[in-house]
Parts: structure tokens; C-alpha cells; sequence
């Protein structure tokens, strides 16, 4: 890896040796996409530790908003950040939805609760805040906003699993 190279974010990889004997069970099983027995386990482990009945899980971050959105109906406006991956924006648009920007707190990162009612609209349906690189927003201001309001609150935690 160049030493110079200035990322955002970097994966942290294991050495791939480790891998090589659940590869292997990978090949012999010639399951390699949706519900092998390592998406099974997976699933499981997370519902569990997550302390929920059910885990779905998906090939990226963009296809649960969208699943989200739809699952939940949200029409109109959906206030969120604009300091986010691009999928936050576009599983709004791909509903049909207008997003509307509400600024970030600088020292967070995350969208700023005190911004977010000035936003409200009578097309207003719901807030999608985004936990960014591991710090999650204040969900109990925003789902105050959201109760006062009667709005739903899908947060985009890509950044702040568990």
C-alpha cells in the first residue's frame, strides 16, 4: 500500500490466510450468493447480538434505505444530511422522494437536531439522519422532533453498526 495515500476511510483486512479453510467450505458447498450457510450464521450471530428476532441482510448500504422507504411508505419530503455517501440521497430519489438538507453539527458530523424543525414542511414525512464514522446522532432529540411532529425516523448507520 502507497504510504502517501490519504483515504477517508480504510478497510481493516485480515490476513487473507485466515480465510482460506471457510473458502474452501465455501467452494465445496458451490454456494456463493444469497443464504449460503455463512449468511445464515451470520444473520443469526447479528440478531443476537443485536439483541432483535430478525436480521436481513443486503449486498450494500443503498438497498436497505430503499427497502426502508418502501416498506414504511414515505412519500413527499424526507429531511436528511447532505454529509453522507451518495446512497443516502439517492434511495430518495429513487423513491420519488425529495430530500431536504438540514446542515451538520461541526463537531459531530452528524445532522444538527437544532436544525431540523425549521426544515419541517407540510409535505414532510420523515427524517433520515446518518451516524457518521461512528458517532451516532442524538436519537433522542431527533425522535423528540419526530413524535412532536408525527414523522417517521430511518437512520442510515452504515457508519455505526452495533
Amino acid at each position: 500500500m502507497d504510504k502517501s495515500l490519504i483515504t477517508v476511510t480504510s478497510p481493516l483486512l485480515p490476513d487473507l490466510d485466515d480465510f482460506h479453510a471457510m473458502l474452501k467450505e465455501i467452494w465445496a458447498s458451490k454456494w456463493i450468493t444469497n443464504n449460503g450457510s455463512f449468511h445464515k450464521r451470520l444473520e443469526k450471530e447479528l440478531a443476537a447480538y443485536l439483541k432483535v428476532p430478525f436480521i436481513s441482510l443486503f449486498t450494500n448500504g443503498t438497498l436497505p434505505l430503499i427497502t426502508a422507504l418502501q416498506a414504511l411508505r414515505i412519500t413527499g419530503e424526507v429531511i436528511t444530511t447532505p454529509y453522507s455517501f451518495v446512497a443516502t440521497t439517492h434511495a430518495l430519489w429513487w423513491n420519488g422522494i425529495t430530500p431536504v438538507f438540514v446542515d451538520i453539527d461541526p463537531s459531530t458530523g452528524n445532522m444538527d437536531p437544532d436544525k431540523i424543525e425549521a426544515a419541517i414542511t407540510p409535505r414532510t414525512t420523515a427524517i433520515m439522519p446518518v451516524h457518521v464514522y461512528g458517532k451516532p446522532c442524538d436519537t433522542v432529540r431527533i425522535q423528540e422532533i419526530a413524535d412532536k411532529y408525527g414523522l417517521k425516523v430511518i437512520y442510515d448507520a452504515a457508519h455505526a453498526f452495533g
